[in-house]
């Protein structure tokens, strides 16, 4: 595999959102180890940064003032409290849970049947005891039904045939419902549908990246990822509060 330059990784990444298609993997996976190979980014720590801080910028400079105005405009807050920062929820739940909801099944379409029900459930009441065993469990049937690779039966070559000539539409339905799914955060006073795409506007660009990054360099890299741009706004929130006396904190 050969090492392609920051330029490079951008064009592919603009190329794939205009058309997303189920490429070939950027390396090799071995049929009686791609169960795990999946979870190994096979791109480098400086790279995935480098995605994150453009992920940052942008959003701090770009999307940020704009979804800032129009929160203000509905009178919207954001459910987060700066004095009591959801570490473990963004640094490990949401990115575990997420990426297996809305990406892992882009590259494997027929677990995703049964996976996306069962995530859906872990995520619906937050981390906790049977949220992290139906988690659990989706990690143990994952690796039943993918540490041994077969040859498609025909029907099954036909279904998949249609999943990729469909898979534009799936993979931007995919980005889409992760980004409407962090309407969430905020809380209402007055609210047009309008709002909608402009709140979410940040979650949506960055599912685009993840997803990319999921059909390109494996799940491992979509959840490091995921980490990464989330550790990045709670470090600057948790930085402020420590500067900023608490009688003036909201």
């Amino acid at each position: 595999m050969t090492a392609q330059t920051w330029r490079q990784q951008w064009r592919l990444f603009i190329r794939f959102c205009a058309r997303p298609y189920l490429a070939p993997r950027r390396r090799h996976i071995h049929p009686r180890a791609g169960w795990v190979q999946d979870w190994l980014p096979d791109i480098g720590w400086r790279d995935l940064l480098k995605w994150a801080t453009a992920l940052w910028l942008l959003n701090m400079f770009l999307f940020g003032p704009l979804v800032i105005g129009v929160a203000q405009s509905a009178g919207a807050t954001h459910a987060v409290s700066p004095t009591q920062l959801p570490w473990l929820l963004a640094l490990v739940w949401a990115p575990l849970v997420e990426e297996m909801l809305f990406r892992f099944g882009l590259r494997r379409p027929a677990i995703a049947l049964w996976l996306v029900p069962l995530m859906i459930m872990a995520l619906w009441n937050g981390p906790g005891l049977v949220q992290g065993l139906l988690f659990a469990l989706g990690l143990y049937l994952i690796y039943r039904s993918t540490r041994s690779t077969s040859v498609p039966a025909p029907g099954a070559r036909r279904w998949l045939k249609r999943y990729r000539n469909h898979f534009w539409w799936i993979f931007h339905a995919s980005t889409l419902l992760f980004a409407a799914l962090h309407i969430k955060n905020f809380t209402f006073e007055a609210f047009e549908w309008w709002m909608l795409p402009i709140l979410v506007l940040p979650q949506w660009i960055t599912g685009l990246v993840l997803g990319w990054m999921r059909v390109m360099h494996g799940i491992g890299a979509a959840i490091l990822l995921h980490a990464l741009f989330n550790f990045g706004p709670l470090l600057l929130v948790w930085t402020t509060v420590q500067l900023v006396p608490s009688d003036m904190l909201p």
